[in-house]
């Protein structure tokens, strides 16, 4: 049979043009060809070609500028246009079919026509990306030739009488239609662009952002086929698997998305609402701002959801298709055909294509396509969107917090915590809502959609199935309500187990010492049962709610096929059957979906409720407290204290008033030489009572005026009234002019942010070296600096180095020097720092730096010895001005005052002798410091916490090597965690998983076999050996059904075997319902499985969550105090909290959604390939394509989630610190600076969120092309080896459902990687070594009253802290006899803690021994040592809890005892005084109790424990002289008989001593009684004293 152009039917007149050329349909589709072979003629050279010359005039970055009037619509026109080929093509080649000889012109034309339109666009995108418009000149002849042959076929076709029932008329039509439309866009863009037929062709320059070499996210500016396929994220993805993605590799964000943007278009329309509702009295609506700014794209997502979702539908009636017509596949009759021929050629019509399987198949995939292009691009939409709207949130409520009124945060009208819920909560919800808010209104549309289809498919009993989903859709919603409660009750009790966490290992050391670990660690694993009960029934209703996802469709499927085998009388036909069954599929997701956004959508309306009682709280006034003209007003008063009110500012919510008020002339009456003036001014912190009364005060410029008075006279309150902070109830505040925006403030309570230190001093100056060092200098923070890591580089405050007290409040006034303003107000710098730095600080700093550059200093302060530096000082009482004046003038004036005055000062100056003889408090910081650093380098190499991680980030040279590790996955964590959770859950969950799966696989077997089977009531002597004449052998097949079964899942299908055989005998007859009761046992065991894998996962969870913590807690413990002191705290912490949240909560619902993902994929694949066996051919393929897939995106995916993770935290910490620091910042003037670090954050926050989400969106456009693929791989392979009806349409059930989870396989993968990571670094604590706690000895052979001397020997010790460490110690010997009292000294780091500590054996002796009333204390089970002996700590310990807990946690003593240690600490009165006594609560960290009293209990705890040692470690170093001497004297008294061993500071506390021990760099130099050695004059012992006289 020879192919010929029009075919050689027998008398056929092809050939002839007799009626005329145009007459013959043949030449009119030759005539057809003309222009696509003219394009390819053309285009091909140019692109090929002459390429080079034609380089841009432009020059940009990045190739995607899109700047070519009517892009999209071009794209969306040439898609249609190639659809409309395909279907063209399909169209000739099944006409073609139907013809004696092949027709080539009947698809030849559209093939070629096909490949034009793709040329024309590849064409077209290079042109404009070379924007080089002239060469569209070819386009436009292409468009106006194929408009015109097409043109004349459709004539040709109307002349002939053709009409609309042909289907070649109509596609004929469409491409008139479209080619006229692709014609009309090239006129355009010559009409626009004038880039030919005019004379000055117009200049285009490239919008901004791609200007910007910055910019790197790029979906806005791609075309439109990289937009949906997010082709551009190729390169970043790619690369991230060589080295990982940084935060200059994603860029900054287009200006479109910047939260800057966002919050203009937000505020614009917030703005507009409130105008609305002014008059109104109501509060403006935030969700219809939201709407106004964010409406559009929500509607664009919407749409495009719908078109997903209705293209959804498209799977199921193409499976019904295809298999129903493989039933009747039989030809066509050809008679008929004569009645459609015309030309001398078949027309057919549009269902007769329909009928064509080949032709479905390919619709199946293109349908698949698209509907998967779609649903990711409304997912981008949304998530972009949602993205938007939380950058403008975020800027609407930092721009509120730097205005809200000082009030509002003192009177706790607002706390840090609410505050940082609306960062940190509110805003993430009202995003997550946005994510699913397309989900409100598209799901109700698809469930209608598929009962309508059901029905039309099934019938009645579909209503029955539909109402079974929805009568259980409820019961998830209960669900989904209880899981949020129960995740909120174990938040609860994981944050109380974190504080008792905390406050252990805080006080590791006390406890460790007294020997109480063990006690404590009960407390913790008290709390910690709590919280796993809690977590228990979080992990049943999870595992619930898994459980009725998967268990609802199988319900349904049974209750409408049971119902429709006794409705019915005909038998389901498999077309049918599988068709509803892939619905019933696609109807469970938003159903299960539903819960979850009804839930959120709850959430939304509280969040916004917040966050508009937020917007609309109270600010502070104008800036025109620097403005004297313009005093501060305020509003009507009312309420009491405790709650604010004041004007309700709606007016004032503004961002960007930050010009400065207008300059003002200067009133006569006003001299240059008063800073700031106070008139009659009556100020208040937001209730009617005034704070500060008939305040006139003047500040003189350039001198300094010091504030004093007691506590809480109003002092602090002072500073900020003339700031601004407060309201003012009537008076006004004049700044003279050129201090008016020139201030720098130090608060009280010092503030510091989360930066460096150079950074916290310089706060936005710019650097000046002379200046910096002067400053550092006068509030001698160099030694300080010194010790730290990095130097004044080192990052201090949350995430980096915690300082004390004292270093924090010298950072914060070196700040307030370092500026260069005309003022400083200094608000009580000296209360952390010791005597010493006061006076560097007052004579350095203050004297000598501020008034040399003649600014006018405002100092509050305690101090009274100062006052004689003052030119000015104000004296306060009770919140008004007592005294006003120079030094001089109250002398003469108020004797009374100063007489006062004079008494206090001597006081003062008493506590400054004894403060010198103290080793200072700020070297005491410092220890603490070094101590904290010291030891870090040793451990840096071995203890790093991501050591391994940050092996692999080195740029290695080998880059294989780093390629390979990163894209590991870490199966030894997984095995770890597995093995955690116990090996029998594990075998359960395998187990069961893998029933499960078999079972539901076998459900659709059988319903296969069902509806396969015979339809014809023939009676069947012995149903497997008489084969029927059907199609197939088919009851051969039930018994290939019944052995699979078998094979499956044995037990089961015995019992199947028995009750199919017993029904086959009984009946005699195979009806088709006799398959029922066979797939009632299927199903009922399928939904027992579902519940069954879903509880062993949840349980796997909790068992292995139960043992890691259990085991970390333990070891941690349990670990030597080196491990402490190396280790920061935070980092133990983490493991406590973050890890073990991931550990508890995260991992076993990701565990459960991969294995699922994983088996429905396998059990897919198996199916199809069982059904088709020619299918793994294309499988090979798929599956490579497939692993480099993922194997790209879990890199990509854990690097971006990091920094999402990471960029995160500054945001958070930012606004937190704001909030803290907002006097601060508005004294300085900073505002804007401040948000424009907020609006960086915010924006580098998002750019790597979209950025993940961008990267979610490629790895599922990518999946789902590839379950397409799948889908059409399958279909073709069962049309092609035409299976049986039933197994095709079971084997392409399955291939629809692989698209769905193809995606969450990866998305799963790549989870568990980053969650790994949280056991990996709790694994890593596990290998901590533990203390000896055994000991050579055996408990018994110790006596009962050991030690009962307390005589001490210490012989030839040596002792280091580590293995890789100097020892500390050398050599030591001495001998303390029973109930002496040893005093031992020696400058900072001569190991006298280290002897301390050597005595309960907390450090390494390797060496010597230290003999305790004839017990070598090595040999010692270290429970029993440290329970025997007592110590007081230098820094006092307390824990949360009640007193009685503090003293005596074992509740061994009796409560007389208690009290009698009590007295003798004289502390019983003030617990007396207490609710509760004994039981009376102790805060965390016993802050509500002085320094002083804190010493005291801890002395009484000592007393408790009835031991005959005593060690003092420093105890008296920071406490004052009244406690110090209480307690020197309990010592001697209460201690009298008992051996005390006091490390000394001051060394006057043990000039009573019996024996003093001198100590210097670890070995002893002098050993004797006191008063000898003072007697030697260059002895160590005597200079020291000399030092403290």
């Amino acid at each position: 049979m020879a192919l010929s152009f029009c075919g050689n039917d027998r008398g056929s007149s092809a050939y002839s043009v007799d009626n005329g050329v145009l007459d013959n349909g043949c030449f009119v589709d030759a005539l057809n060809l003309v222009p696509h072979v003219f394009l390819l003629f053309i285009t091909f050279p140019i692109l090929f070609i002459g390429w080079g010359s034609q380089s841009s005039k432009v020059q940009i970055h990045h190739n995607t500028w899109l700047h070519f009037p009517g892009h999209n619509l071009r794209w969306i026109l040439t898609f249609t246009l190639l659809f409309v080929h395909v279907c063209e093509i399909a169209e000739g080649i099944v006409s073609n079919t139907q013809m004696e000889s092949n027709h080539l012109h009947l698809f030849m034309p559209a093939l070629m026509g096909f490949i034009a339109a793709t040329t024309s666009v590849v064409y077209y995108h290079n042109i404009e990306t070379a924007n080089f418009p002239k060469l569209l000149l070819a386009l436009f002849i292409y468009w106006i030739l194929a408009f015109i042959t097409k043109m004349i076929k459709l004539w040709k076709f109307a002349e002939a009488s053709l009409g609309v029932q042909q289907l070649r008329f109509c596609i004929t039509a469409l491409l008139v239609v479209l080619y006229g439309l692709l014609m009309a866009v090239e006129i355009n863009v010559i009409r626009v662009r004038k880039y030919v037929f005019f004379a000055n062709p117009q200049k285009v320059k490239p919008p901004e952002d791609l200007q910007d070499l910055g910019v790197r996210f790029l979906q806005p500016f791609v075309n439109l086929l990289s937009k949906a396929t997010y082709w551009w994220m190729n390169p970043l993805i790619i690369k991230a698997h060589k080295r990982p993605i940084e935060l200059k590799k994603i860029g900054k964000l287009p200006i479109a998305m910047r939260a800057l943007t966002n919050y203009m278009r937000l505020k614009d329309s917030y703005e507009e609402q409130r105008q609305k509702t002014e008059d109104q009295d109501k509060s403006p609506s935030i969700w219809k701002s939201m709407y106004r700014a964010f409406g559009g794209p929500i509607l664009l997502s919407s749409t495009l959801r719908y078109m997903a979702d209705l293209l959804g539908f498209a799977g199921p009636l193409c499976i019904s298709g295809i298999v129903e017509h493989l039933d009747n596949s039989t030809e066509f009759d050809r008679t008929n055909k004569t009645g459609n021929m015309t030309f001398g050629v078949y027309f057919m019509s549009s269902t007769e294509l329909l009928q064509n399987t080949s032709v479905l198949a390919v619709l199946l995939f293109l349908a698949l396509v698209l509907q998967r292009t779609f649903l990711q691009a409304s997912y981008y939409v949304t998530i972009e969107t949602g993205i938007n709207l939380r950058g403008a949130l975020l800027a609407m409520i930092y721009n509120k917090i730097l205005r809200l009124s000082t009030s509002n945060m003192s009177m706790g009208e607002m706390t840090l915590g609410q505050i940082n819920n609306l960062v940190a909560i509110e805003t993430n919800q009202l995003m997550w809502f946005l994510f699913l808010c397309p989900n409100l209104w598209a799901m109700p549309v698809q469930i209608i959609m598929g009962v309508i289809l059901l029905y039309y498919l099934l019938g009645e009993s579909a209503l029955i199935g539909a109402g079974v989903i929805l009568l259980l859709a409820p019961v998830q919603y209960l669900i989904a309500t209880k899981l949020a409660d129960t995740q909120k009750s174990t938040l609860d009790y994981s944050t109380d187990r974190l504080k008792k966490t905390t406050e252990i290992l805080k006080g590791i050391k006390l406890l460790k010492l007294y020997a109480w670990e063990n006690i404590f660690c009960d407390r913790v694993e008290e709390t910690r049962g709590k919280e796993l009960t809690s977590l228990k029934t979080f992990s049943l209703y999870t595992s619930m709610s898994i459980f009725m996802n998967v268990a609802i469709p199988i319900a349904a499927v049974l209750a409408t096929f049971v119902t429709h085998a006794y409705i019915e009388e005909v038998r389901l036909s498999p077309a049918r059957a599988f068709a509803s069954l892939a619905l019933f599929h696609i109807l469970v997701t938003p159903l299960f979906l539903l819960s979850t956004v009804v839930r959120f959508a709850v959430k939304a309306l509280v969040s916004v409720q917040k966050l508009s009682e937020f917007l609309q709280s109270d600010e502070i006034g104008d800036d025109s407290w620097r403005n004297a003209e313009m005093p501060l007003e305020v509003g009507k008063k009312n309420k009491h204290h405790g709650i604010t009110k004041v004007v309700n500012r709606k007016g004032r919510y503004r961002m960007d008033n930050y010009e400065q008020p207008m300059r003002r002339q200067l009133r006569p009456t006003e001299t240059e030489d008063v800073a700031v003036q106070v008139n009659e001014g009556y100020f208040t912190w937001g209730s009617n009572l005034s704070t500060l009364s008939d305040i006139n005060i003047q500040i003189p410029t350039g001198q300094l005026t010091m504030i004093v008075g007691q506590v809480g006279c109003g002092k602090s309150s002072l500073l900020l009234a003339m700031l601004g902070e407060m309201q003012t109830i009537r008076g006004k505040v004049y700044w003279s002019n050129k201090n008016r925006y020139s201030v720098a403030y130090a608060a009280q309570k010092s503030w510091l942010l989360n930066a460096t230190v150079e950074e916290n001093i310089t706060f936005g100056s710019p650097f000046n070296k002379q200046r910096y060092k002067a400053v550092i200098d006068a509030c001698s923070l160099q030694p300080d600096i010194d010790l730290l890591p990095f130097g004044d580089q080192t990052e201090i405050g949350e995430r980096g180095i915690n300082l004390s007290g004292g270093q924090r409040q010298r950072i914060c006034v070196a700040r307030a020097l370092y500026q260069n303003t005309n003022i400083v107000f200094l608000d009580d710098p000296f209360s952390a720092l010791d005597i010493h730095l006061s006076d560097h600080l007052m004579q350095e700093g203050i004297l000598k730096f501020l008034q040399d550059d003649k600014r006018t200093v405002v100092l509050v302060t305690h101090k009274l010895q100062y006052l004689i530096h003052a030119d000015w000082i104000i004296a306060m009482k009770d919140g008004s001005v007592l005294r006003e004046g120079t030094l001089k003038d109250i002398q003469t004036y108020d004797v009374e005052l100063y007489e006062h005055w004079k008494t206090l000062m001597n006081r003062q100056d008493q506590e400054l002798e004894k403060e010198t003889e103290m080793e200072s408090q700020t070297i005491l910081e410092r220890k603490t410091l070094r101590r904290a650093f010291y030891s870090r380098e040793a451990k840096s190499q071995t203890d790093d916490e991501d050591e391994e991680e940050e092996v692999e980030e080195d740029d290695d040279d080998n880059m294989s090597t780093t390629t390979s590790r990163r894209s590991k996955i870490p199966w030894k964590m997984c095995c770890r965690y597995l093995s955690s959770g116990g090996f029998l859950m594990v075998f359960l969950m395998v187990s069961s998983k893998l029933a499960k799966h078999s079972v539901m696989v076998a459900i659709d077997y059988w319903l296969a076999a069902w509806t396969s089977s015979n339809p014809h009531n023939q009676s069947l002597a012995d149903p497997f050996v008489n084969a029927t004449n059907y199609t197939k052998n088919d009851d051969a097949q039930i018994a290939e059904v019944t052995h699979h079964c078998l094979f499956l899942f044995q037990m089961l299908s015995l019992i199947l075997y028995i009750i199919v055989i017993l029904k086959w005998s009984s009946l005699g007859v195979l009806q088709h319902r006799s398959y029922v009761p066979v797939f009632i046992i299927l199903c009922g065991a399928a939904i027992a499985l579902c519940l069954i894998t879903s509880l062993t996962v949840e349980f796997l969870g909790v068992a292995a969550a139960t043992n890691l913590h259990h085991n970390l807690l333990n070891k941690i413990i349990h670990a030597p105090i080196r491990f402490f002191d190396v280790t920061p705290l935070g980092q133990i912490l983490n493991r406590f909290s973050a890890d073990t949240n991931i550990i508890d909560q995260h991992i076993p619902q990701t565990l459960e959604s991969l294995t699922r993902s994983i088996l429905l994929c396998l059990s897919a694949i198996g199916v199809i390939a069982f059904v088709t066996p020619a299918f793994l051919i294309a499988l090979v393929p798929l599956m490579v394509a497939f692993y480099f897939i993922q194997k790209y995106f879990r890199v990509a995916s854990k690097d971006l989630q990091d920094l999402d993770d990471s960029t995160q935290l500054p945001l958070l910490c930012h606004f937190s610190e704001t909030a803290e620091g907002l006097t601060t910042i508005r004294a300085f003037r900073h505002e804007a600076r401040f948000k424009q670090r907020m609006l960086e954050l915010t924006d580098t926050n998002n750019t790597a969120y979209l950025f993940l989400s961008a990267a979610n969106r490629w790895l599922e456009v990518r999946t789902d092309y590839l379950g397409a693929v799948i889908v059409l791989t399958a279909s073709v392979a069962a049309i092609w080896t035409s299976s049986q009806s039933g197994l095709v349409g079971l084997g392409l059930t399955y291939a629809l459902t692989v698209t769905n989870y193809l995606n969450w396989v990866v998305r799963n993968l790549a989870d568990l990687e980053v969650q790994m990571a949280a056991v990996k670094k709790v694994n890593s604590f596990l290998s901590t070594e533990s203390e000896n706690y055994e000991g050579s000895m055996n408990v018994s052979q110790v006596p009962e009253d050991w030690p009962q001397h307390g005589e001490i020997k210490i012989q030839d010790l040596c002792v280091r802290y580590d293995t890789m460490l100097k020892p500390v110690l050398k050599h030591v010997n001495a001998h303390i006899n029973p109930g002496q009292k040893v005093g031992i000294c020696g400058r900072t780091g001569s190991g006298k803690s280290s002897l301390s500590l050597a005595f309960f054996n907390m450090v390494d002796v390797f060496d010597g021994k230290i003999v305790i009333d004839g017990i070598d204390i090595c040999k010692l089970p270290l429970q029993t040592l440290r329970s025997r002996l007592s110590i007081i700590l230098q820094d006092p310990v307390l824990f949360s809890g009640s007193i009685r807990l503090n003293l005596d946690p074992e509740c061994t003593c009796t409560d007389d005892r208690l009290w009698e240690a009590l007295e003798i600490a004289q502390l019983k009165n003030m617990v007396k005084a207490l609710p509760g006594g004994l039981d009376a609560v102790v805060t965390e960290g016993g802050e509500n109790f002085s320094v002083g009293q804190r010493q005291l209990f801890c002395l009484a705890r000592a007393f408790v424990r009835k031991s005959s040692i005593l060690i003092m470690d420093e105890a008296t170093a920071s406490i004052d002289m009244a406690t110090e001497n209480i307690l020197q004297k309990v010592v001697m008294t209460a201690f009298a008989d008992r051996t005390v061993v006091t490390i000394a500071h001051r060394v006057h506390t043990i000039l009573t001593a019996d024996l003093v021990i001198v100590m210097k760099r670890g070995s002893i130099m002098e050993y004797g009684k006191p008063e000898i050695l003072m007697e030697q004059e260059d002895g160590l012992f005597a200079s020291f004293v000399k030092a403290d006289m």
